[in-house]
C-alpha cells in the first residue's frame, strides 16, 4: 500500500483539477459518497438512527456536508454542527453547505459556546468527524479543542473523514488533542499519519476509497511503501520442487562472546528457520562447545580467540578465508564491544565483498568511525539499528532520531550507500536510492531481548537466498513482526520471547504462500 503526506495529497488534488480538468466539487462529492457508503455498510439501516456531523470551515467540512445530505436522502436523521461562522465557509464547501436543509444545520462559534453541540452529542447514534483534514499543522486550540474533547467523551461511535482531526497527516503525531475514531475513511491513498504512531491508534479501522483521482496522478505522487500482508505475499518467491540445499544460500554468521552465546545461536537458528540452505556460525573457539549444543542444524566454525571468549583482529585471516563460497555474512550479534573486536569489525567492512548484515555490537563498532562505510567493499550492506544505536551512528540523540524517523533513515542510507532498517514501532526501511518503506507488522511483545538477533538471521537468510536487497529488507522485517503477531494471537504479547518468534517463522511464511 502506498502512503503519502498531506502535502502530497493536496498536490494530487490540484493536479487532478488543473491538469485533468476534474472539478473540485466533483472530488468533494465523490469523497462524501465514499464516506456515506462506508457508514451505511458499517452501521446498517437508518431506522431510528441519528447522525451528528461535526464540521469545520474548510474542505473537510465540505466533505461532511455532502455526507450529511446523502445520509439524509437514505433516511437517516441528520444534524450538522459547524464549529465556525456561516460567513467563514467559502468555495466548494459553501456550495455543499447551501444544499443542506437549514433546519438541520447549527453554527456553534465561540460567542455562542458549544452548548448546542453538547446537546446533539447526547442524541447521536453515530458521529462524523469533519473538523480538520490532512492540511492541519498547528496545535488544536480554543473551541476546536473543546469540541474534540466533548466528542471523545461522548462514548459514541466516531467515523473520521480523511484523518482524525488533530492528527498530523505527515508524522502521525497529535497536535495537542485529537479525535479517537472507530473508523477512518480516507481518499485515494493512505497518509503517513494513518500508519505511523501514535496516529494509527486514533484511526480505528482504515478504509481507502476512490474519489476519481486519475491513476497517473496517484502513480506519479511521491510516496512510501507500507508493507502489509498483501505486499509481503507478493514478495515471497515460490520454491522450485527440484531445489536442494545449495539452492537457498549459505549464510555465515559471525557472532558471540562470553555471556552472549544466546545472541549468536538465535541469529544462526533464525537463518535456518527463515529458509537458508546452509548456515555456518563463526564463533570464538573457547565458546564453540557451547554453541554446538545450541545450534543443531547450523555448523560452527571456531576462530582463534586466545581464550578471551571474543573475536579479535587475529581472527581476521581465518574469517576472511571462511567467507569464500558464502552467499551472505551476518556480523555483530553478541560479538562484544571490546576495542580489539571493534577494530576487527571495521576491518571486515573494508574487506568483505559479499552481502553483509550488521547488527548490535557490529553497529556499535561502526559508530566509533561511521566514515568507514565510505571504504566498504560490499555493494549490499544492511544496517539494523534501534533508535539508540542510530543516534550513536549519526552522532545525534534518540530524541532527534525519533522526531523524524523516516528522514533519519533515508538520509543515512543515501549518504552512506547502505540499506537502513531503523527498528521500532513501524520500522522504517530505507534504500541507498531513496526508496522508503514502513513496516506494518509486529506488536509490543517484541520489546524483549534477542528480537534483533532473530531479525539479523532472517535478513541474512533472505539475502543468501538471492532476494533483491530492498525486497529482502521489506520481507524480512514484515515476516519478523508477522511471526510475532502469530505468537501473540496464540499466547498473548506479555512474556513473548525471541525464540517464540524464531520458532514461528515457518508458519509465518506459510500464511504468505497459501
Amino acid at each position: 500500500m502506498k502512503v503519502v503526506t498531506g502535502e502530497t495529497m493536496q498536490r494530487m488534488d490540484r493536479r487532478s483539477i488543473e491538469e485533468f480538468g476534474i472539478p473540485g466539487i466533483d472530488l468533494m462529492e465523490n469523497a462524501g459518497q465514499g464516506c456515506a457508503a462506508a457508514i451505511i455498510e458499517r452501521f446498517g439501516p437508518a431506522a431510528g438512527r441519528m447522525v451528528l456531523v461535526v464540521a469545520g470551515k474548510g474542505n473537510n467540512g465540505g466533505d461532511g456536508y455532502v455526507i450529511a445530505r446523502l445520509l439524509q436522502q437514505e433516511g437517516w436523521e441528520v444534524q450538522t454542527v459547524v464549529i465556525a461562522l456561516r460567513e467563514e465557509i467559502a468555495g466548494d464547501a459553501k456550495v455543499n453547505l447551501d444544499r443542506l436543509d437549514p433546519e438541520t444545520v447549527m453554527f456553534s462559534p465561540p460567542p455562542a459556546g458549544l452548548a448546542p453541540f453538547a446537546t446533539h452529542l447526547e442524541r447521536a447514534s453515530v458521529i462524523v468527524d469533519a473538523l480538520f483534514g490532512t492540511g492541519l499543522k498547528s496545535e488544536v486550540q480554543g473551541s476546536f479543542a473543546e469540541a474534540i474533547n466533548l466528542l471523545n467523551a461522548a462514548g459514541k461511535p466516531v467515523v473520521a473523514v480523511d484523518i482524525p482531526s488533530g492528527i498530523d497527516a505527515g508524522t502521525g503525531r497529535t497536535l495537542g488533542v485529537a479525535v479517537k475514531a472507530d473508523a477512518t475513511v480516507t481518499f485515494a491513498l493512505a497518509k503517513l499519519g494513518h500508519v505511523l504512531y501514535p496516529g494509527t491508534e486514533f484511526c480505528g479501522d482504515l478504509r481507502v476509497v476512490d474519489i476519481g483521482i486519475p491513476l497517473q496522478v496517484a502513480a506519479d505522487a511521491e510516496g512510501y511503501d507500507f508493507v502489509d500482508h498483501g505486499t509481503a505475499c507478493r514478495l515471497v518467491r515460490p520454491r522450485d520442487r527440484r531445489a536442494h540445499k545449495g539452492s537457498f544460500g549459505h549464510c555465515l554468521v559471525v557472532a558471540g562472546s562470553t555471556g552472549k552465546t544466546g545472541a549468536a545461536a538465535m541469529a544462526a537458528n533464525s537463518a535456518v528457520r527463515a529458509g537458508s540452505g546452509l548456515v555456518t556460525l563463526a564463533v570464538p573457539e573457547s565458546l564453540n562447545a557451547i554453541l554446538e549444543m545450541k545450534t543443531t542444524e547450523a555448523m560452527t566454525l571456531p576462530l582463534p580467540d586466545g581464550g578471551a571468549g571474543r573475536l579479535m583482529q587475529d581472527s581476521a585471516p581465518a574469517l576472511l578465508e571462511a567467507i569464500g563460497g558464502k552467499s551472505v555474512v551476518a556480523l555483530g550479534p553478541g560479538i562484544s564491544w571490546h576495542l580489539d573486536t571493534a577494530r576487527l569489525i571495521r576491518h571486515l567492512v573494508t574487506k568483505i565483498e559479499t552481502p553483509l548484515v550488521i547488527d548490535a555490537d557490529g553497529l556499535n563498532a561502526l559508530s566509533e568511525d561511521p566514515a568507514i562505510l565510505q571504504r566498504k567493499r560490499s555493494n549490499c550492506i544492511v544496517l539494523t539499528p534501534h533508535p539508540g544505536e542510530m543516534a550513536r551512528l549519526t552522532g545525534t540523540s534518540t530524541v532527534i532520531i525519533e522526531a523524524d524517523r523516516i528522514a533519519a533513515a533515508r538520509e543515512f542510507a543515501e549518504q552512506n550507500g547502505v540499506y537502513m532498517i531503523l527498528k521500532g514501532a513501524r520500522t522504517v526501511i530505507a534504500a541507498p536510492d531513496g526508496r522508503v518503506a514502513i513496516n506494518g507488522s509486529g506488536n509490543p511483545g517484541m520489546a524483549s531481548g534477542g528480537m534483533g538477533d532473530v531479525l539479523t538471521g532472517i535478513l541474512a537468510s533472505l539475502l543468501g537466498q538471492g532476494y533483491e536487497p530492498f525486497d529482502a529488507c521489506r520481507l524480512g522485517v514484515f515476516i519478523h513482526g508477522h511471526a510475532a503477531d502469530l505468537v501473540a494471537a496464540d499466547k498473548g504479547d506479555i512474556g513473548m520471547s525471541a525464540v517464540d518468534v524464531q520458532e514461528r517463522l515457518p508458519w509465518a511464511f506459510k500464511t504468505l504462500t497459501l
